[in-house]
């Protein structure tokens, strides 16, 4: 069933033989019509928009479509994926119709391919500015694009983003948690819209927000040959990253650790780390910890 599917009565036993699939009346599905109404126009990035029941991977199906010529501007949604996947091969998992999980065709051809590592954090940007103010909750971006917020005083994970090239383009895909429930967070450290108190959760008004958002940001960035500079992606991803300025500990590959503090990202997306002697090292890839500061006066 996809959501341009009329909605049945969410009562188990009425309207239809078995049990509702919309028994969740906190959750409905999104409203493909609209978003589609709204946001694939002439002239504008966005050439397709499908919602899909239930699919393994976003990234992979749309991938697929990329390999047979689909054109820039396809965006795919699931209601669940039964095998999304984060950074580092992780697993990605949430009940059905508690997020946003979706993957968006690009083709930037106006960008050289050694600047497309900057388009997961075009992605970040543009979904935590959409957030902060249409749900109306801060937030960040731990680097280099885990979508943050703060619950009950501790940061806690809400998003990731995973970009993948293939077929001569881009897939970018995206999983956002938003009315998950405590008792359903996959770890203790994650969060939802919902649990951060958001002001709005209705799935089909955020998305169509974020990717009106990311449209225009977008623009921008092919326009000054994905220049971060140029295009002001840079500054803004340094406003929003919670990463910067502070004690990090960073997990690079091959088991090694680089303990420092974050001062910058340069200009190719890497993070810098200036380390106890004073020297500095760009970080391309890693997992980062934030690390609180050690207390001063024996406190």
């Amino acid at each position: 069933m996809t959501s341009d599917t009329p909605r049945r009565s969410g009562l188990r036993g009425l309207g239809h033989a078995g049990p509702s699939p919309w028994t969740d009346l906190d959750r409905p599905p999104l409203d493909a019509a609209t978003l589609r109404r709204d946001l694939v126009l002439p002239g504008g990035l966005w050439t397709s928009l499908d919602v899909v029941e239930e699919t393994g991977s976003t990234n992979t199906d749309l991938a697929a479509r990329a390999r047979a010529g689909a054109p820039q501007g396809a965006v795919l949604v699931a209601e669940s994926q039964s095998s999304g996947r984060g950074r580092l091969e992780r697993q990605w998992t949430a009940p059905a119709r508690s997020g946003l999980f979706l993957s968006l065709l690009l083709r930037p051809d106006e960008v050289p391919v050694e600047r497309y590592g900057w388009l997961p954090i075009l992605v970040g940007v543009a979904a935590a500015s959409t957030l902060s103010r249409v749900a109306e909750v801060e937030v960040g971006l731990k680097w280099p694009n885990d979508l943050q917020v703060e619950v009950d005083g501790a940061e806690r994970k809400i998003g990731g983003i995973l970009t993948e090239l293939g077929g001569g383009a881009v897939v970018a895909g995206l999983g956002l948690n938003v009315s998950l429930r405590a008792a359903e967070l996959p770890v203790p450290t994650a969060a939802s819209l919902a649990l951060a108190g958001a002001a709005v959760t209705d799935r089909t008004t955020l998305l169509r927000a974020l990717l009106r958002e990311f449209a225009e940001l977008y623009g921008e960035w092919t326009a000054a040959g994905g220049d971060p500079h140029t295009s002001g992606l840079l500054r803004t991803y340094a406003q929003r990253c919670t990463t910067l300025g502070r004690p990090v500990k960073v997990l690079l590959p091959g088991d090694r650790e680089l303990i420092g503090e974050a001062v910058a990202v340069d200009g190719s997306g890497r993070l810098v780390v200036r380390t106890p002697d004073g020297g500095r090292q760009a970080v391309g890839a890693g997992d980062v910890v934030h690390v609180r500061p050690e207390p001063r006066d024996g406190r």
